[in-house]
């Protein structure tokens, strides 16, 4: 039994008469005679009177025709849900970030959320460790990381450029330098983030290479918190630069050049290689690549693997 017997039998019951539904079908009477008994063969039930002229249904037909009816009436809809989410009149995009990356997010997704806002659009939290594999697991189509997964089976596209900035209090005695050295951070108490990444483990050897002592007395789970710490004058940060725009505009921190201490963080999206992306994905991808016409000096849009 198949949708196209199903849509034949429809038919003769609504126009009861194999001629005039094989004219709507654009079918030849013997095609949809035919039809109508291979379904009665499976079904093993006859589902037309034929004794009357007008082909009026058995009790089984008249029980097929109620299910027959509903399987064309999904087939239409399932149909629609396609043309809508070609046209991107609907839906559904997942994407995982943490505290950080997602702040990388938030102009892109308004963007997107402009142009379409009928798709329905979900930032989860991830660990960026476990990002790689909500992504390969397909629990999520797209992933924002601050390092290259490495991983043959991901594409990662790089986004954004972004740097770690070193951060006081207003009050800091290295407040108003224009410029630090690592060996002057070496009395320092720094107010660091407790999970560890590629960029702890950076900022950790510099100090090493300057033979200088790093004094991480404080480790908190937030940058949030650790911007509001230092902000209380409970010692400095180094924090990424993307998430200190308010603060720095407030006066509630203060930026530091440290010579000596250069790291450039790049964003990237990352997605199954070898995946069938969805309409909504596949448009946030062309969003995230529109946004270097906006600000080319930190968002860009370069294929990394």
């Amino acid at each position: 039994m198949d949708l196209f017997q199903l849509e034949v039998f429809v038919t003769v019951a609504r126009e009861g008469s194999f001629s005039r539904a094989a004219e709507k079908l654009y079918r030849t009477q013997p095609a949809v005679s035919q039809a109508i008994r291979k379904l009665e063969d499976e079904l093993g039930e006859p589902l037309l009177d034929r004794s009357s002229r007008d082909g009026h249904l058995t009790d089984a037909g008249r029980v097929l025709h109620e299910y027959a009816q509903k399987l064309l009436n999904l087939r239409g809809e399932a149909a629609a849900a396609l043309v809508e989410m070609r046209e991107m009149r609907k839906g559904r995009l997942n994407i995982a970030a943490n505290e950080y990356t997602c702040l990388y997010l938030l102009p892109v997704l308004a963007e997107f959320r402009r142009l379409y806002p009928l798709v329905k659009t979900t930032v989860e939290r991830s660990l960026a460790s476990r990002t790689p594999q909500e992504i390969l697991e397909h629990n999520v189509d797209l992933g924002v990381l601050s390092f290259n997964p490495e991983d043959p089976l991901l594409r990662s596209i790089v986004v954004y450029r972004d740097e770690l900035a070193f951060v006081v209090y207003p009050r800091h005695t290295l407040a108003k330098s224009k410029q630090v050295s690592i060996k002057q951070l070496g009395v320092e108490s720094f107010v660091a983030h407790h999970v560890p990444s590629p960029f702890r483990d950076k900022v950790i050897q510099a100090f090493k290479r300057h033979r200088t002592p790093l004094n991480m007395d404080t480790e908190l789970p937030t940058i949030e918190a650790i911007k509001k710490f230092v902000k209380m004058e409970n010692g400095v940060a180094l924090v990424p630069s993307l998430c200190l725009e308010e603060e720095l505009a407030r006066g509630d921190l203060v930026r530091v050049s440290v010579a000596d201490l250069k790291l450039e963080r790049r964003l990237r999206l990352v997605y199954r290689k070898n995946a069938n992306l969805s309409h909504a994905a596949r448009a946030f991808l062309k969003v995230a690549e529109g946004m270097v016409s906006l600000d080319s000096g930190r968002y860009m849009f370069q294929v990394e693997r």
